[in-house]
């Protein structure tokens, strides 16, 4: 099933303010054809070691519950390249 991206904008539209009033934020990307939802995360949760669970217990149930079709939703922040984290991930990641 298609996802209807103007009602997932829309939704996303209204969580944003919750994300907003602790400093993150989130910009759409995109949506496959199987219904994963790609968000890029902003702010205080580009980096937040809870945006993980919000985005899984918060967004992404939101989304599934009032958008047909979601099925999951990723973020696309990018950890890699040059950046003081993704170096520093690496170096002691335990794998």
């Amino acid at each position: 099933m298609a996802v209807n991206e103007e009602l997932l904008k829309a939704v996303l539209e209204e969580i944003r303010p919750n994300l907003q009033a602790d400093g993150g934020d989130l910009a759409y990307v995109g949506v496959d054809d199987e219904g994963v939802v790609s968000l890029e995360l902003l702010g205080h949760c580009a980096g937040c070691p809870m945006s993980q669970l919000t985005l899984s217990m918060g967004v992404e149930r939101i989304l599934k519950e009032h958008v047909p079709g979601v099925t999951r939703v990723v973020a696309v922040n990018d950890m890699g390249g040059s950046s003081a984290a993704a170096d520093l991930y690496d170096e002691y990641a335990p794998f």
